[in-house]
């Protein structure tokens, strides 16, 4: 789900809340007894007989609206009791044809339908298959706006409940850096003490500064890249320290960072990875080399590592989808356009890269 999705989620939820209120029931019948009384007035060229009959003929028109939308559909529709529920219905229509004949007959005129060539003074088959045809066109309209307000009602808590997920899923793909790694900089870290280190204040600093950003960058969408970078930093800072002089970091940063953002942590996970599963499997010398250039509201981002001096049967992991990759690619396929990224893997001359180009603006 791209950010645009994200946006049109946030729009305005039709009649408010998706929920069907007494005004919206009052302004529908308002609105349409108006419309039916001129309608018929014309045909009739009579407005006061139009009037007569709609006052009797509205009330049984909601009357069995409400009956089919309200109780036989969820009872009879839902529960896939379609034969009980065609009684029913031929049934309810059945009676109302004959209250609205009689109040009609004996209310307002003999002549029950006045836009028939003749005049119907007694309940006919014509007269009766007419009129309970009118009522099924009213309740149909009337089930069918109910069923779309639903509709949107349910797909609106759908979408809601997507955005939750979305938001909890993306919180905890942000949080991902192996525990592994606090473990090893505590570790470190212990033992500085027990050398009692110049080093240790410095490690104490740049991981609580580490668990800092971690902590509050991650509650939010989008942060600075500078603020990125330097997290970086600090993580490759913390990871020195194992590696002594056999881990060769070359790291360099070009163009303006200034108003760029990125989602936070994308890109510790890339960086992890170089340490995990090439460092830690290395025996000699090893390098790691990350370029970072923004450049025309782009960011394009390439870490290397040498490949390990392992068996030949030692298949690197990230290129089977490790951890680090997977979170990194369901992130930009949660949080980016398909426009907005373009991430590649390859090797060459015995170093693995990943290359990812991102909008940071």
């Amino acid at each position: 789900m791209d950010i645009r999705l994200m946006k049109f989620l946030r729009k305005p939820k039709f009649f408010g809340t998706n929920e069907i209120k007494p005004w919206h029931h009052f302004l529908f019948w308002s609105v349409y007894f108006i419309f039916n009384t001129f309608r018929w007035s014309f045909i009739h060229n009579d407005f006061l007989l139009s009037l007569q009959t709609n006052l009797i003929g509205f009330p049984i028109h909601m009357f069995l609206a409400y009956l089919n939308a309200y109780y036989l559909m969820p009872v009879f529709i839902y529960t896939q009791k379609y034969v009980q529920y065609v009684i029913y219905i031929l049934l309810a229509l059945f009676i109302m044809l004959l209250i609205k004949y009689n109040l009609t007959y004996y209310l307002v005129s003999t002549d029950v339908m006045p836009e028939s060539l003749d005049v119907i003074d007694s309940l006919t088959v014509g007269y009766a298959v007419q009129t309970m045809i009118g009522e099924v066109y009213v309740i149909s309209f009337f089930t069918a706006i109910k069923l779309t307000i639903d509709w949107l009602r349910e797909s609106s808590k759908l979408h809601d409940l997507e955005k939750r997920q979305l938001k909890t899923e993306l919180r905890f793909l942000r949080s991902q850096i192996s525990p592994h790694f606090f473990f090893n900089t505590l570790n470190n870290i212990y033992s500085l003490t027990l050398e009692k280190s110049d080093q240790a204040p410095e490690v104490i600093l740049k991981l609580s500064e580490l668990m800092r950003y971690l902590l509050y960058a991650t509650k939010k969408q989008r942060q600075d890249l500078t603020s990125e970078i330097n997290c970086i930093r600090n993580y490759i800072d913390l990871e020195r320290i194992r590696f002594d002089d056999s881990l060769k970091i070359d790291m360099n940063i070009s163009g303006n960072l200034d108003d760029c953002s990125i989602s936070p942590m994308l890109l510790i996970p890339l960086i992890e990875n170089c340490f995990k599963h090439g460092a830690s499997k290395n025996i000699g010398e090893m390098k790691i080399k990350i370029d970072v250039k923004v450049e025309d509201g782009f960011m394009d981002f390439k870490v290397s590592n040498s490949i390990p001096n392992v068996n030949k049967e030692y298949v690197y992991p990230i290129k089977r989808g490790g951890i680090g990759l997977s979170n990194v690619k369901k992130r930009l396929e949660l949080g980016y356009g398909k426009n907005d990224y373009d991430l590649k893997i390859f090797e060459e001359n015995k170093m693995f890269n990943v290359f990812l180009k991102l909008k940071v603006i």
